[in-house]
């Protein structure tokens, strides 16, 4: 083992092992709703289905958190025959790392959240305009918009987007949610 390899192993391993001072408070969230996916192109296109989003956040401050999530998304393509044989389809896991600014309101605080993150999976964008039928891992950018609701912000509604390039669509959910403290 070189220099080099040992030094990376000791630095994870005492990462691994320091607490983070700045880290308040600790909660899972999870989302659940409609899911959808359209196309970058300007064409009346779309996907619908499910969507499941899972979140570890760590509360800095009562206004910003940080967010690695997971989630999973499900469409088909529309049943109108006057859309075929356009599509545009997602069956994938997301996975990354979000920020989210809250505006410290009580009992219904607006919300923005952006990150960066994967989506593993199949998509499919067929339109006029492009063919895209492809799967493996993509790089995604989520942006989401919401509230979160009640006295101490357990509940929210949210759209969430992911905005995958490679594959010229983006996808999301419409969702509503709820948080489960993790601290004392």
């Amino acid at each position: 083992m070189s220099k080099n390899q040992l030094l990376v192993i000791i630095l994870l391993f005492i990462a691994f092992q320091t607490q983070a001072q700045f880290i308040k408070n600790k909660a899972l969230d999870f989302n659940i709703g409609f899911g959808y996916s359209f196309p970058y192109d300007d064409v009346n296109i779309e996907g619908d289905g499910f969507y499941l989003h899972g979140e570890y956040v760590l509360t800095v401050s009562n206004w910003v958190d940080f967010r690695p999530y997971a989630g999973l998304i499900f469409t088909t393509a529309s049943d109108d025959p006057n859309k075929k044989p356009f599509e545009t389809t997602a069956n994938s896991l997301l996975i990354g790392g979000k920020t989210r600014i809250t505006a410290p309101i009580p009992y219904v605080a607006p919300y923005f959240e952006i990150g960066i993150g994967a989506s593993i999976g199949n998509f499919k964008t067929v339109t006029p305009f492009t063919y895209i039928n492809d799967s493996g891992v993509f790089i995604t950018i989520p942006f989401s918009v919401g509230l979160e609701l009640g006295k101490k912000h357990n509940f929210d509604i949210a759209f969430s987007y992911y905005f995958i390039n490679s594959v010229q669509q983006f996808i999301g959910g419409a969702t509503i949610g709820f948080s489960i403290p993790l601290d004392d």
